[in-house]
């Protein structure tokens, strides 16, 4: 049952902090948007950027990504992709404008995710 109960948290997009505080993730329809105006939805794109979310070498690297990102996996581009919105909100992406995507209170937080955070992108 828990298990199941946190599975909801993480497709809705919220999740809870050790010290029980709520906090919010841009939800998976958001990303899905994104991933679809930046590369097509295609997590193998390259060209002058890279992947599902289009990141630069540059980007990708201040994230902690390794290698190139259209060859990392779909979870691993999700992960740094969240990892991003957390350090610079939805200012990387010109999508993100186009679609007129909102950001949260956890844009810019600097707060690390987990993989687990990002299971639901």
């Amino acid at each position: 049952m828990r298990k199941r109960l946190v599975m909801v948290f993480l497709m809705a997009g919220v999740l809870t902090t050790p010290a029980g505080e709520a906090v919010a993730d841009p939800a998976h329809g958001d990303w899905a948007r994104l991933r679809t105006c930046e590369s097509g939805g295609r997590y193998d794109a390259k060209g002058k950027h890279f992947g599902a979310y289009q990141f630069t070498m540059t980007t990708w690297k201040s994230v902690g990504g390794q290698g190139s990102p259209h060859l990392a996996s779909p979870d691993e581009q999700d992960y740094r992709a969240l990892y991003l919105y957390r350090m610079r909100g939805w200012q990387p992406w010109s999508c993100a404008r186009k679609l007129k995507l909102r950001e949260d209170r956890d844009a810019r937080s600097k707060r690390v995710p987990t993989y687990a955070e990002s299971a639901y992108i």
